[in-house]
């Protein structure tokens, strides 16, 4: 076997350079608080994530079971129009609706009175199940159902198609 030489003997060298810098004991406990606290935040972001995904959750576990075409295709849902408004007496949810469906007027006792006044519905372009069976609230017969959207905090939507003729078909 033969000898190399890789640095012939009585080579001058340069003096040797620290390569890594000696780290201190306060600088790791420094890094390991930071870190700590990088995952407390980002457990607290998740946990704030989560709560916001649970109450949309919420709303989307509340599916009904599967239908078919043919019952989707049964109902019948026109625009309307709000034409008067006021409280059903002895209810507090209830509000009875005079709408103009584009082929008649109709009465439709709705549960929206806790979300809006009489006043400020009249004129509101809605979404009406027109062939609902009729119903008696209160005394009062119904003839159909105003369509409503509802968010995560309870709050109340109108299902509408602004600027569409009342009684159009609602696909």
């Amino acid at each position: 076997m033969r000898n190399i030489e890789f640095i012939p003997s009585g080579t001058k060298i340069n003096p040797s350079q620290i390569l890594f810098p000696k780290i201190e004991d306060e600088q790791v406990a420094f890094q390991i608080e930071k870190l700590s606290k990088s995952k407390h935040d980002k457990n607290e972001m998740l946990k704030q994530v989560q709560h916001d995904n649970d109450a949309e959750k919420s709303q989307i576990s509340n599916l009904k079971s599967e239908i078919q075409f043919d019952d989707f295709s049964k109902l019948d849902i026109r625009t309307g129009k709000i034409l008067a408004a006021e409280k059903v007496a002895k209810a507090d949810k209830l509000l009875k609706l005079l709408v103009d469906v584009g082929f008649e007027e109709r009465t439709i006792v709705s549960g929206i009175a806790e979300h809006f006044s009489p006043e400020e519905i009249i004129g509101k372009e809605v979404s009406v199940l027109v062939n609902l069976a009729p119903r008696k609230l209160k005394g009062i017969e119904s003839n159909g159902m105003i369509l409503m959207a509802e968010d995560a905090n309870g709050k109340l939507y109108f299902v509408n198609a602004d600027g569409v003729a009342t009684g159009n078909i609602i696909k």
